[in-house]
């Protein structure tokens, strides 16, 4: 009996190191070799100049093993992220692809390797399709220059439009006891007596640097109430407590108006190539381009469509917490900076 006990133990244990390395292994396996596979990185225009790499929104990305395929679309800023959907184990190749109709085609080789690849970031860097420029019956080209950005920034402002003053009197006599006075002293002594006034500023105003004072009287024996007007506003009011003689008080504020104004900025664009790029802020509006096409100055409005006639713009919001607009224009056939 304890011989089959034994083996029973044996067995036993056998079974659950073997159920414990299964286990270890299949998570292993999920570590490194995990059920889907995150692939990310940018397109951009392949360019000996740094400056002139600029982002290919709208491209066309794919993954593929043959078998099965992932795709997606860049975004304004080239950037994309796919997942392939299957397990991808060490030294599989995946190809990589790219397509947009201005650029060349371009298919990369993914090699996979532990989890190295889907850290990795995957910078494609497309050759553009030659196009051929227009030229005019002259064999010249419109020139573009002297160009500038224009737009407006609305904010509020507040405008000191004046101020308010009234004084008011809280009548009292001294040396009352309190008794049975529903108002008395701080230290319930004295009968008391309390006063109020209050100011309007009208609509669309408010009251800032609110203050209230005792300036005749017995002053030591008051105490002014200042919650009534201690964050402002368009109506204000003001409470004095006084256990004294007669004493009088001042209320004074000053009156701000709020409105809107609107201002006009600049913005100088930075030209490589033949593409122009500019930034605007979060708040700008009415944004315009000026320019001298062949030395006559014109206004070309940008509008919702981003419309010029001669050059082709895009324009996509940053990342950034500012949210700052980016712009980027590329000339026409039959154009030159």
């Amino acid at each position: 009996m304890k011989m089959k006990a034994k083996k029973i133990i044996v067995w036993t244990v056998s079974v659950v190191v073997v159920v414990a390395a299964v286990v270890a292994l299949s998570l292993s396996l999920n570590r490194w070799f995990p059920r889907s596979m995150r692939i990310q990185g940018a397109v951009i225009r392949k360019d000996d100049d740094a400056r002139k790499e600029l982002p290919i929104p709208d491209a066309l990305v794919s993954v593929s093993d043959g078998e099965t395929t992932a795709s997606t679309q860049s975004d304004g800023r080239g950037y994309f992220r796919l997942t392939f959907p299957r397990r991808v184990w060490k030294g599989q190749t995946l190809q990589l692809s790219f397509r947009h109709s201005d650029y060349k085609p371009l298919d990369l080789h993914l090699q996979t390797s532990l989890r190295r690849s889907t850290k990795e970031l995957y910078i494609a860097a497309m050759v553009p399709i030659p196009q051929k420029i227009a030229e005019l019956p002259d064999h010249r080209l419109s020139v573009v220059s002297n160009l500038r950005a224009r737009y407006t920034t609305n904010s509020q402002e507040q405008i000191n439009i004046g101020s308010a003053v009234k004084t008011f009197q809280v009548v009292n006599k001294a040396n009352v006891p309190c008794g049975g006075n529903p108002l008395c002293s701080p230290d319930e002594e004295w009968k008391a007596a309390t006063g109020a006034e209050s100011l309007d500023a009208g609509p669309g105003n408010e009251f800032a640097n609110v203050r209230a004072s005792c300036i005749a009287g017995p002053c030591p024996f008051t105490r002014i109430d200042f919650s009534g007007f201690m964050h402002g506003g368009r109506t204000i009011n003001v409470t004095a407590l006084n256990w004294s003689d007669t004493a009088t008080f001042l209320l004074e504020a000053e009156v701000f108006h709020t409105s809107i104004t609107s201002n006009v900025r600049e913005s100088y664009p930075v030209v490589f190539g033949r593409t122009l790029t500019f930034t605007l802020p979060p708040t700008h509006e009415g944004a315009s381009l000026e320019a001298e096409i062949d030395g006559a100055p014109m206004v070309f409005p940008l509008g919702p469509d981003l419309y010029l006639s001669w050059a082709t713009c895009t324009g996509r919001t940053g990342q950034e917490a500012e949210k700052n607009t980016v712009y980027r224009c590329e000339l026409k056939p039959g154009y030159r900076f």
